[in-house]
């Protein structure tokens, strides 16, 4: 973890690709932050243009700016997020790294933990291998306790943030008890992102639910790993849906184990493991979507039934599972309140005491 000597140490953030929907929320929650005391905007097509003209609704909820080209990218930021499409931040983060600067990454270049896996989900090569190694998985609220030590922090995907948030606390304690898992997901269109494709197209959305990249999703390895790490070994499967909303991911993943485990003990569980996680709410039913979208909310249920848990948890993908949790590892990483710029201030957190 780092440490600044007092908050008159203010710090310098550059946002490249920030022009898409996470972007938006990323200038936001930056200029709200009292220990951010300047944001540039790094761009390629929005090049030369500026906040307002391309997210009117910022208009004078922050100061406007214009985009940067990022081939003119300043190496003189203390902390870079990057928020691109997978391959385009390894032009860029191995660099910053070896000039010393932390950066929270966004995309998907850095979620696995080896080349080979990375090579295989995502069809391309990878220049800086060594890095998925020198990473923290930045799952903020599981490791709500653990300190960053590591100056690259990837920020992990959305459809991941929702389920692992909801099988984490089972793997971990009872990883030797469970046969098998198997998740259905939901995604809002928002979670493509804000290039036009014609299957999102509202003639094409409304009314309608669709399964897609089934077996071949790049959250699949990403969540599978996670859950190897704290020793889950039995079967996984993971299946993705859109729905015709524009916001949110619903997760609903189905375990099934080789003996019961009490309701009573769960509850338990899971009340324990959130009971100082800011942004984890433990429900005593399953949760609807609009609880949590505009939030840096996970809201998680679980049911025991016999052999049969059923665990539910819904999030804000370009909150909870991008900008929101991108804000939130920035805080973790210099010891700040997990909240701050998340949070508007004075505005009261129950979990957190005044």
């Amino acid at each position: 973890m780092q440490t600044l000597e007092n908050q008159k140490n203010m710090i310098s953030v550059g946002i490249i690709g920030g022009s898409g929907y996470t972007g938006k929320y990323l200038l936001k929650f930056c200029s709200a932050h009292p220990f951010i005391h300047s944001v540039t905007l790094y761009g390629k097509k929005t090049a030369g243009k500026s906040i307002y003209s391309i997210f009117p609704e910022l208009s004078e909820l922050m100061p406007d700016m214009i985009v940067t080209d990022a081939s003119s990218l300043s190496y003189q930021h203390d902390v870079y997020f990057t928020a691109l499409p997978h391959g385009e931040a390894l032009l860029f983060v191995p660099q910053l790294i070896e000039a010393g600067k932390t950066v929270i990454d966004l995309g998907g270049d850095y979620r696995l933990e080896n080349k080979t896996e990375y090579e295989k989900w995502y069809h391309q090569a990878h220049n800086s291998a060594d890095l998925l190694q020198k990473k923290t998985y930045g799952i903020a609220d599981y490791l709500h306790r653990v300190a960053y030590t590591e100056s690259l922090i990837a920020n992990p995907g959305c459809y991941p943030t929702a389920t692992l948030l909801g099988l984490l606390p089972l793997a971990e304690y009872f990883s030797d008890r469970i046969i098998s898992i198997s998740t259905a997901a939901y995604s809002g269109s928002s979670g493509a992102g804000k290039s036009p494709k014609a299957e999102l197209l509202l003639s094409e959305m409304h009314g309608n639910v669709r399964a897609y990249s089934v077996n071949t999703h790049r959250h699949q390895p990403e969540i599978e790993q996670n859950l190897r790490a704290y020793q889950y070994k039995s079967d996984y499967s993971f299946t993705t849906h859109l729905l015709p909303v524009a916001v949110g991911i619903y997760a609903t993943s189905t375990v099934f184990t080789k003996e019961p485990v009490p309701q009573e003990t769960l509850d338990f569980l899971y009340k324990k493991q959130y009971s100082d996680s800011p942004f984890v709410r433990v429900r005593e039913s399953a949760p609807d979507l609009n609880w949590v979208v505009g939030t840096n909310f996970c809201d998680i249920n679980i049911s025991a039934n016999g052999r049969t848990i059923v665990i539910t948890s819904a999030i804000d993908n370009l909150i909870k599972g991008a900008s929101g949790q991108a804000i939130q590892n920035l805080n973790k990483y210099f010891g700040w309140d997990e909240t701050l710029g998340i949070i508007p201030k004075g505005i009261h957190c129950a979990k957190i005491p005044a």
